[in-house]
């Protein structure tokens, strides 16, 4: 048995894709609302009965404020390609040190689209 939490964040930041036809529009700076999601799994609970405090997960929040909220990704993520799959495998190789059951990431940038990074 397996159980799993998932704790979303969101962030509005620019980015801009290299490599793409010259009149694709992900190749010009665009700006996204993202939400990012950060899953957590274990086959025990702790002695509370959770997986992880919700409030744990505190720390990610504010680290999202400060380096990537109101930011240009290309800029910061540089020089990673700032596509959503990069970024959710960004995000986890960040906390997963922080957050061993850390499972998986998912990244969207709209409501219909979603990446995830799960290894």
């Amino acid at each position: 048995m397996i159980y799993r939490i998932n704790k979303a964040f969101q962030f509005s930041a620019a980015h801009r894709l290299s490599g793409l036809a010259a009149d694709h529009p992900c190749g010009r700076n665009h700006g996204h609302n993202y939400e990012v999601e950060f899953e957590l799994e274990s086959a025990e609970l702790n002695a509370v009965g959770f997986v992880k405090d919700y409030r744990e997960l505190d720390p990610i929040k504010k680290w999202i404020d400060e380096t990537l909220d109101h930011r240009d990704l290309t800029e910061v993520l540089a020089p990673m390609q700032p596509s959503a799959e990069l970024i959710a495998k960004f995000l986890f190789d960040c906390w997963w040190s922080a957050f061993p059951q850390l499972s998986a990431v998912r990244v969207r940038e709209t409501a219909k689209t979603c990446a995830e990074y799960r290894p």
